[in-house]
This record gives C-alpha cells, sequence and structure tokens, in this order.
C-alpha cells in the first residue's frame, strides 16, 4: 500500500534519494562490521610485534566496529611478553629491566576512521577507554644504561611498512589495579596499587614525533593519579600511606599530599626491632623537573628541586636496645646513610617549611619521657646526591636550617658534608637566640632530673670540625641568673623528689650564675675535643660535643668538676661517720638501757627472794 504521506511525485523522488544511500551507507557498514575484526586484529598485532622487536604479543577474543558511530569495542585483551624471546634478550645483554603484563575485559575505541586507516593506513582515534584494567609489571635490574642495540630504528619506522602514523586523542584508564614485583633486591618486593587512574593525551608516532624528546612515550602528556594508597614496609614495623599522588610527565612534576609513616604500637615495635622508633608526617611533598623515564628504567631519581611543605618528623629513642661499644654506628652519619639509598639519586635543592622534629627518650632512672622539639623548621638542602658523575665535579653537600628550640629560642644552624670522605668528615656551625632557661624543664626534668628554678640565655654558640671519630671547635654560651634544683627519683611513689643539699650546694659551689660574670668582663668560651665513641649515633654526638662545652661556660670545668667530685665524696663520708657515730651512740644506748633493766630486775628478784624469807 502506498504511502499516504507521499502524495506528491517530488515527495517521493526526494524520500528514494534519501533512502537508497541510506541503505546503502547500512549495508556497507554491516559488511565492514562482519569482516573487521580480523582486519584490526592483523594490524594490532603487526603493530605490537614490530614496535617491541618481538617482545610483546597482543591478543583479543571479539572485536565491535560501528562506523555510523565511529566506536570500535574489544573483549577479553591481554598484552603478554613472549618469555622465549625475553630469556633470548636476556643472554644477549638487550632485555629491559620492566616486563609488563596487562588484561582488560573491554576497551572501547571512541571517534575513530576506519575507512583512514584501511585506504590511507592512518591510524586516527579520539579516545581510548580502558575500565578496571589488571597491570603487572616485574621489574629486574638487567643493565644500568641504554644498551647498544643493532637494530637503531625509531617506533614508527618500525611500524612504518604497515602504517604511516598512529594517533589518539586521549588514553583514559579508570580504576587500574597495578601489582608491582621488584626482583633488584635480596627478596621480591610486592606492592599492590588500587584506585590508580592514569590518562594519557595526544599520542602521535609519524616522522616528526620520532625524535621530539618532549614526548614520553609519544604523548603529549601522561598524567597518574592514586588515591588512599596504603602499604607495609618488609619487616611489617612501619605501615605508609598516601592519600593522593598526581604524576605529570608534561610538567615533569610529582606531587604528593597527606604522606603518613606510622610505626608499629611501642610495645610491639621494641619487641621486635632494636632501633629508634619513628613516624613521618607530610602534608604536601613536590618532586620538581623529575626525570621519571630515568627512574622507571633504571632507579636513578633526578630532580632540580624537592619541596616538603607542613609536616613533623616523631623520633623514639629505644630504651631496650643492646649496648655494644664495638658496633661503629657511623653508618647513622648523613653522608653514609645517602650512600646507603638503594637509588641512585640526585637532588639539586630541597626546600622544607613549616616542619616540626620530636625526639623523645625514656630514662630509665627516673622512669619518665623527656622531648625535645624543633617547631617551625625551614631551609634548604644542596647538592644532595650519591651519583658519582655528580660528586665528581661536587662533593660538598650544603644544609642551611632556622628552626625554634622547644618553640621559643630561634636556632640558626649549618652544615657541611663531604660526601666522599671515607671519615664522613662535616662541620656545623650556629646560635641559638634568647630564650628562658625553665623552657626546657619539660624535657631536662625527666632526662637529667635537674630543673633550672631561674636563668635566660643570651645566645648559645657553636663551630665545630667533625667526623666520625672526633669532634674539635668552640662553644660559647652566654647567660644570666642561673640556678637549678636537683632531683632524684622516687621510685615508691613514681615521681622525682627534690634534693634540697645538693641543690643548694649546687648553686653555691658549682654553678656560676653568669656569663660573663659582669658588665663588660670577657665571657667564658670553651674549646672542645670530643672523642666519639664507636657505639654513639650522629645527633647523640653533636649533642654530647655541645654539652662538652657548656659545661666549662657555666663554670663547670675539668677541674671543678674534680673539686665538686672531691666535695661530694667528703661530703657522703662525712655524712657516712655521723651516720656511724649516731648508729654506735644508739647501739650505746640500747645496751646502756639493756644493762639498766637487767640491774633493775635482779634488785626486784633479791626483793622478792628476801620477802619470802
Amino acid at each position: 500500500m502506498e504511502l499516504k504521506f507521499l502524495k506528491h511525485r517530488w515527495q517521493k523522488i526526494f524520500f528514494k534519494f534519501l533512502l537508497i544511500p541510506f541503505i546503502i551507507i547500512l549495508l556497507l557498514a554491516l559488511v565492514i562490521n562482519q569482516y573487521w575484526s580480523p582486519i584490526l586484529a592483523s594490524k594490532v598485532h603487526d603493530v605490537v610485534l614490530n614496535s617491541s622487536d618481538g617482545l610483546y604479543k597482543v591478543d583479543f577474543s571479539d572485536a565491535e566496529l560501528h562506523v555510523l558511530e565511529g566506536k570500535i569495542t574489544l573483549y577479553n585483551i591481554t598484552l603478554q611478553p613472549d618469555t622465549d624471546v625475553y630469556k633470548q634478550k636476556k643472554k644477549q645483554h638487550l632485555a629491559p629491566n620492566n616486563l609488563v603484563e596487562l588484561r582488560v575485559k573491554k576497551l572501547v575505541l571512541l571517534n575513530i576512521h576506519p575507512l583512514s586507516l584501511y585506504f590511507r593506513h592512518k591510524l586516527n582515534i579520539g579516545r581510548v577507554i580502558l575500565n578496571e584494567p589488571e597491570v603487572n609489571i616485574s621489574y629486574q635490574l638487567n643493565h644500568t644504561k641504554d644498551t647498544v642495540v643493532k637494530d637503531h630504528r625509531t617506533a614508527w619506522q618500525k611500524i612504518s611498512k604497515s602504517l604511516k602514523s598512529i594517533h589518539i586523542g586521549q588514553i583514559l584508564l579508570n580504576d587500574v589495579k597495578l601489582k608491582y614485583q621488584d626482583y633488584s633486591g635480596n627478596k621480591v618486593v610486592i606492592s599492590e596499587l588500587k584506585e590508580m587512574n592514569l590518562n594519557a593525551t595526544d599520542l602521535l608516532i609519524d616522522s616528526l614525533t620520532q625524535t621530539d624528546h618532549s614526548r614520553l612515550l609519544y604523548c603529549k602528556d601522561i598524567i597518574t593519579e592514586l588515591n588512599n594508597y596504603t602499604g607495609k614496609t618488609p619487616s611489617g614495623l612501619y605501615t605508609y600511606k598516601i592519600k593522593y599522588l598526581k604524576l605529570s610527565t608534561l610538567t615533569s612534576k610529582l606531587n604528593i599530599e597527606g604522606l603518613h609513616l606510622e610505626p608499629a604500637q611501642t610495645g610491639v615495635f621494641f619487641n621486635k626491632s632494636q632501633h629508634d622508633r619513628f613516624g613521618l608526617n607530610i602534608d604536601t611533598l613536590q618532586l620538581n623537573h623529575f626525570d621519571f623515564l630515568n627512574y622507571h628504567k633504571y632507579r636513578r631519581l633526578n630532580a632540580a628541586s624537592l619541596e616538603l611543605s607542613g609536616g613533623i618528623l616523631r623520633v623514639f629513642s629505644n630504651p631496650y636496645g643492646k649496648k655494644d661499644s664495638t658496633v661503629n654506628r657511623v653508618n647513622t652519619f648523613p653522608p653514609m646513610m645517602i650512600h646507603q639509598i638503594g637509588t641512585d639519586m640526585r637532588i639539586d635543592t630541597v626546600r622544607i617549611r613549616n616542619f616540626d622534629v620530636e625526639y623523645s627518650e625514656l630514662n630509665k632512672k627516673s622512669n619518665q619521657i623527656g622531648t625535645l622539639t624543633f617547631n617551625n623548621t625551614r631551609g634548604y638542602f644542596y647538592n644532595l646526591t650519591n651519583d658519582s658523575e655528580a660528586l665528581a665535579k661536587n662533593n660538598m653537600a650544603t644544609v642551611q636550617l632556622t628552626t625554634y628550640f622547644m618553640n621559643r629560642g630561634r636556632l640558626d644552624v649549618q652544615f657541611n658534608f663531604n660526601l666522599t670522605d671515607k671519615n664522613a668528615a662535616f662541620t656545623y656551625k650556629g646560635a641559638l637566640g634568647p630564650m628562658d632557661l625553665e623552657v626546657l624543664n619539660p624535657a631536662i626534668m625527666p632526662l637529667a632530673m635537674v630543673k633550672a628554678s631561674s636563668g635566660t640565655v643570651k645566645q648559645l654558640s657553636f663551630d665545630i670540625q667533625a667526623n666520625s671519630k672526633v669532634f674539635k671547635g668552640k662553644v660559647g654560651f652566654l647567660y644570666n641568673d642561673l640556678k637549678v634544683n636537683i632531683f632524684q627519683a622516687d621510685t615508691v611513689n613514681d615521681r622525682l623528689k627534690k634534693r634540697s643539699i645538693m641543690s643548694i650546694f649546687a648553686n653555691l659551689f658549682v654553678i656560676e650564675h653568669n656569663n660573663p660574670d659582669t658588665i663588660g668582663d670577657a665571657p667564658r668560651i670553651a674549646n672542645v675535643i670530643y672523642s666519639r665513641p664507636k657505639d654513639s649515633p650522629f645527633f647523640k654526638t653533636m649533642w654530647k660535643t655541645l654539652l662538652e662545652g657548656i659545661k666549662p661556660c657555666v663554670g663547670f670545668d675539668d677541674k671543678k668538676q674534680k673539686e665538686t667530685k672531691h666535695r661530694i665524696e667528703e661530703h657522703q663520708q662525712n655524712k657516712k661517720d655521723r651516720l656511724s657515730k649516731k648508729a654506735e651512740r644508739k647501739k650505746r644506748k640500747a645496751e646502756r638501757k639493756k644493762e639498766k633493766e637487767l640491774k633493775n630486775a635482779q634488785r626486784r628478784l633479791q626483793m622478792a627472794t628476801a620477802a619470802e624469807v
């Protein structure tokens, strides 16, 4: 029956003019859909095989092409390395350090141009979407630099027989599950990442971009984002967390927000470890001009600068650690620690802002914990490296820091480390500004059982030349109205009680209350030579050296120490003699009392006997 709306001849002609091309296009799309899958599979397989020198092969179970929509959907895709080819390349010392394995249930390609691929041999895709892909990467250090290969062709030269160019506008990988296996150490380290997204833009492989070094993997930019990552160290004693991570290859920046390193509970930690317990929180971290490709291939950390903003480092000294004077703890010195890092590192500048440091220690005598704090720390580290080529040009690392000791006195300090000296030579100098000594009481009372009842620091200055064997230099400590109280542990009541006599003795005969003693006098300056015990770590040795200089400045020099020791021993001996005499008198009194009681008893007995007679 003739359609009612086609009443006029021109309507019928116009309808046929539209219908016939539409039917032809539809039939063509059906034919292409039917035969495109094997053609596409062959093209993709050839591209991957040729560009990887036969190392990788790709397969998929099915493909759907929608010509009118410009859409291709691939199912059950696998990208796998050929183990035989890998072993052969390994024998030839040509194997890559990273092997990748990829599994995707569904891949969607949008805005494609199949006719351009078929007739012009150009692969143009607007967007590629991979949802919930599974990626396995294994790392093994097969070589430390680019190997010399016989085939010097670029990726474009390798695929040019099959394709003239490959262009993908955007590649999206959402909710990636990544498993990373590192075989470079003594045992395999496995990391698993979830909630990871990857966005690559403007992938272009052609005759022009084949030598474009501004692109990574031929992409203009690759952005990787990671959310809520949690992992554990191999020992299980620390848990590390990252709230958010972003890496951009275009800007060469790595940004991390909310980096946390949390130790196990105190009891659990010290039952399993002899080391100090520490925790670290960093609000934001930014690595600038980060050479990601070099790190990915060879584990070389190269960057222009590292910025740390906001955070805290907490250190708790192990009170149960076994002391061994034969063990040399020179590995705690910064130059040695830098060389012990498993990664080849080169960072020109490290900047720290608004950072706090807390050091806590348990004094077994007082059974109390004292804490020293360095607040609002800011400053710079220069030439932080263990790279041999960089060290050949400059072997000195410089550190400049400003902090507030116990959140009060401003402390400026500068370090200069020789990164190639076998004895870890370095220098440090600085000055502590004015502050009240009473601020130190929360730390020095538990640790030293001494309380500053009054006193004001005008300046503490130091200039020390040091290495792993000896520390030498000058220390100046200027102050006013110094008075102290000495305490001892009261084990019965679990507190500290004041030693009044010792406090009076110290204030009268030991310490000098001012430095300089009077206005216009030259202040006492100490020359220090401190031989480091082998088992003394870096920061403890630094503090001991300063303490050796502070003692003479407060009048407690070697001569005064000997005199004080002699007076204390004399006082203790006199006290012992007094106690001995007191005990002797008490004994004689008791004997007289007993003798008197005996005589009275004999007298009563005689009287009783006489009465009976």
